[in-house]
């Protein structure tokens, strides 16, 4: 399969198709965060890395299939609400300009929750009504996105099977509740923010190491960890020390803008099916 991924990240999309046993031909990925291209490069040497996407062009039927999660910042609930008159979140424009010069046989697109005339904007542009899957049917991580795919998904997961425990490691570091922990709700100060490890329900990898939301409580709610790097990539799916050629930070960050690889390759499983079909 000739694959063609923008915005590729770390090329979590190469994992997922690796964990379907799709052959891939080609990998060609538009990105241009060199940390992410670093990583990218050290586990998949034969991918082709072609830079920005705006600057892109394609012929019809050269790719299979068009991946992309375009930069989600400008849609999120947590942004300054831009939506597709902001930088980032018209670079939607550029997935839809390349999808309409390539026709690919497939397509996958992913993004945050956003409000409803943006999803329905998306969904006209590209001819199909997005997917919410939580990502917390796969792993214990709750994390939220849609996706428009021309892709057939299989019945989702009913429940999961695995427990935070299984992604922690035994050894860690507790250490004193910092001050920027705390939450102001309703006139008082409590641990709102933070998770604790009772309710891993409400873990939400982000890309900021800070974050209350990396953070979980002990059972006594005295002392606080953060997650490493190793234990985020369990959560996402991702191979143990695949992000192990950049510094924790940046880890991190694009371990928090990566894809949950378990969600994409349900997806992608359904190539399989439909080939079978044929």
């Amino acid at each position: 399969m000739k694959v063609l991924s923008l915005f590729d990240g770390m090329s979590c999309g190469r994992i997922a198709l690796d964990r379907c046993g799709i052959n891939v031909e080609r990998y060609v990925a538009s990105e241009i965060d060199p940390y992410a291209i670093k990583v990218s490069k050290a586990n998949y040497p034969d991918i082709e890395h072609i830079g920005d996407v705006s600057k892109l062009t394609a012929e019809k039927g050269v790719f299979d299939i068009v991946l992309g999660g375009s930069p989600c910042q400008d849609f999120s609930r947590a942004g300054q609400g831009k939506a597709f008159d902001g930088e980032r979140g018209k670079l939607f424009w550029e997935f839809k300009r390349l999808l309409d010069e390539i026709e690919p046989k497939y397509f996958l697109l992913e993004n945050v929750k956003m409000p409803k005339e943006c999803q329905d904007v998306i969904s006209e542009s590209l001819g199909v009504e997005s997917v919410l899957i939580n990502s917390n049917l796969f792993v214990p991580q709750n994390r939220e996105r849609l996706y428009w795919t021309n892709i057939p998904i299989a019945t989702l997961p009913s429940e999961r099977t695995s427990v935070l425990e299984d992604y922690l490691d035994a050894e860690r570091e507790w250490f004193d509740i910092r001050p920027w922990a705390y939450k102001e709700w309703s006139g008082k100060r409590k641990l709102d923010a933070l998770r604790t490890i009772v309710s891993p329900e409400s873990f939400t990898i982000t890309t900021n190491t800070t974050h209350p939301k990396n953070h979980y409580l002990n059972e006594s709610r005295t002392k606080m960890t953060r997650l490493q790097p190793n234990e985020l990539e369990r959560l996402q799916g991702v191979p143990e020390r695949y992000t192990d050629y950049v510094s924790k930070t940046r880890r991190h960050h694009m371990l928090g803008n990566g894809w949950t690889v378990p969600v994409i390759a349900h997806i992608l499983e359904g190539i399989k099916d439909v080939r079978c079909m044929i």
